[in-house]
């Protein structure tokens, strides 16, 4: 079987780039914070032909012995040869599971943490006590203590007490105290105690035997295709109504679809998202400073979930599976990693005259190709939905467990509302950005900005009614940092002045995003120099195969980097192969219904037709209606 260059990597071709790096002098004693594909230059993947040669090169990064930021080792299956390269300390690789690990073991063996956690009454002299001990780490730059010197490796540590291994400890932190662990020096550089808080009262179990009693009513919802799903798989290649693409998981930037088309027609080289920012609002020292990278940091793709037939996917479902590496280096394979069905999506069109008393309605279904993934107490879905008219959706869901505060009476409710007894919850923000490999009809695109325009009052206009919209060429990268604007009906638009349809306009696809915020920090604070792709809703550069990061290739302890630096030449965008880079979220204001599990909070953004086809591309489905 013939392997093209952007399939997910096999366990065999792991296992044999693991032994590969094992070997390297340059390399001692590795932990791996990653395994991925080293996607192959963009115009190579193009010529690609079945029967073609793949080259396949294996991305790892980690840490070993060495106290630096950390290696880059690229691994050319082909030639068998490895490209390591030392990472800086001032912006270095991703935390690895056994970071977490030795910064949960040396805060547990901590003196001084222990006896701060004691004073609070809680219990902590033996191994079944310790093992109730729930601990977070989260990443240690941007605020960095003064305590871990500078270019070390470090964490902050916050704990929880679970009542039991199915506990849920959120509901129980021990507040007021935090470990600084320098990962660097293998040692918990200070432990600051901001005071003893009360312990909340009542529990926050949410587990089977926990709940209250089923509600009656709901009857079975089936989803049956007796005559077979619609769509066709080829490995990890899928062909829909139309549609054509590859789809893969990327350890940082998680669920990715590549070389998207419709009916011949490119749209998409690759769209996926590039990195993302929980930045908190609160002034509480136990969240003041937080503001993860919740991707780039950590490897959002390492915290895939397996997805379960009726429960995260309903209906006739095709799964994907996917490896992965531990810190050690061994193949960790996730089934039911990527789930793909189709679903019924009402009507996609309708009309009834009501002078001939008839009528025709068609119905619309999408496609849907989903993955989840949980990091600490949040858990992220991302779903891309492609539509019978040429529509592409992604909406991320956002669940879990809210971030909490022990509070003996509500203080500063403004900045972290009360969701139970003795329980607060910061007000904080989620932000997402996605960046979208354009190829409009396989040719270079331009980027316009759409405004709706009032018109002033005139002879012609006498009530002020009229408006109008006006589209700007944005030519530059400094023109192209942008923001949404729901009061002018902001939209942007890629366009193809090459390609041209039946009325002799050039073809485009309009991105419609929704209502936003961008980033609340102030543009001179470490979050913001952090996470600055968060700072506009758009941005737009040309083609680079580095660029491909919003925040920088590595951004643990790292001051900044990513888009700021890309667009820091403001290179012509005028007529290019366009990436755009979209950032979208929600600004979570806690209530006392996401405690003590929080429903589905949604955030997207839709890419529409315009002009792409002559006129509506679903007139011919068949009815239904008798």
């Amino acid at each position: 079987m013939s392997v093209h260059p952007l399939d997910p990597l096999s366990v065999q071709e792991i296992e044999t780039a693991v032994a590969l790096v094992r070997e390297q002098d340059d390399i001692n004693t590795p932990f791996f914070s990653s395994v991925g594909l080293l996607e192959t230059e963009k115009s190579v993947v193009k010529a690609h032909q079945p029967g073609d040669g793949a080259v396949r090169v294996v991305q790892f990064r980690g840490v070993d012995e060495a106290r630096d930021g950390g290696f880059q080792a690229d691994v050319d299956l082909s030639t068998k040869q490895v490209d390591v390269k030392r990472v800086s300390l001032a912006s270095q690789v991703p935390y690895s599971f056994s970071d977490f690990e030795l910064a949960v073991r040396l805060t547990k063996t901590n003196a001084e943490w222990l006896a701060a956690a004691r004073a609070r009454g809680v219990a902590v002299d033996t191994e079944a006590d310790l093992k109730r001990i729930q601990i977070d780490p989260w990443p240690g730059g941007g605020y960095p203590h003064p305590d871990v010197p500078q270019g070390h490796r470090a964490m902050r540590c916050i704990a929880f007490v679970r009542d039991d291994a199915t506990d849920n400890g959120y509901a129980h932190p021990i507040d007021g105290l935090i470990a600084h662990v320098d990962i660097t020096a293998r040692t918990v550089a200070c432990v600051e105690d901001f005071g003893r808080r009360p312990m909340p009262p009542e529990p926050g179990r949410f587990d089977g035997p926990n709940l209250p009693p089923a509600r009656p009513g709901l009857q079975p919802l089936e989803i049956e295709q007796p005559q077979g799903t619609s769509f066709e798989v080829d490995g990890y290649r899928v062909r829909w109504q139309g549609y054509d693409f590859r789809v893969g998981i990327h350890p940082v930037h998680g669920l990715v679809l590549h070389q998207l088309s419709l009916n011949g027609r490119p749209l998409l080289y690759r769209a996926a998202l590039s990195d993302m920012v929980v930045p908190y609002g609160d002034s509480d020292p136990m969240h003041s400073w937080k503001h993860v990278l919740d991707a780039s940091e950590v490897c959002l793709g390492n915290f895939i979930n397996s997805l379960k037939l009726g429960c995260d996917c309903l209906g006739e479902i095709h799964y994907f599976d996917i490896n992965l590496i531990n810190h050690q280096g061994k193949v960790r394979t996730v089934e039911h990693a990527i789930c793909m069905h189709e679903e019924d999506y009402g009507i996609q069109w309708k009309h009834f005259d009501a002078l001939s008393r008839t009528g025709e309605v068609r119905r619309s279904r999408r496609l849907v190709i989903s993955a989840i993934f949980t990091i600490g107490n949040y858990d992220y879905g991302f779903f891309w939905y492609l539509y019978l008219d040429g529509t592409i959706q992604m909406e991320v869901k956002l669940t879990g467990i809210v971030g909490v505060s022990a509070k003996a009476q509500v203080v500063n409710a403004g900045q972290s509302p009360q969701i139970a007894q003795n329980l607060t919850s910061p007000v904080h923000q989620h932000l997402f950005c996605f960046r979208l490999d354009w190829e409009l009809d396989g040719g270079a695109n331009q980027l316009f900005e759409n405004n709706i325009e009032v018109l002033p009052i005139s002879d012609d206009n006498p009530h002020g009614t009229q408006f109008q919209n006006v589209a700007t060429h944005l030519t530059r990268e400094q023109d192209a940092k942008r923001n949404v604007a729901p009061e002018r009906n902001r939209s942007w638009k890629v366009v193809n002045p090459e390609s041209r349809n039946g009325l002799g306009l050039p073809v485009a696809y309009k991105l419609l995003p929704q209502g936003v915020p961008t980033l609340f920090a102030s543009a001179d604070s470490p979050t913001s120099k952090r996470a600055a792709f968060a700072r506009h809703n758009l941005w737009a550069t040309p083609y680079a195969r580095d660029e491909i990061a919003a925040s920088g290739a590595n951004t643990v302890m790292h001051s900044g980097g990513g888009l700021p630096a890309y667009t820091a030449d403001n290179r012509d965008i005028s007529h290019c192969d366009l990436v755009m880079w979209h950032t979208i979220g929600v600004t979570h204001v806690p209530r006392p219904e996401d405690w003590p599990v929080m429903p589905v909070e949604y955030c997207g953004f839709h890419l529409i037709p315009v002009g792409f086809f002559d006129r509506n591309p679903t007139l011919d489905l068949p009815g239904h209606c008798t």
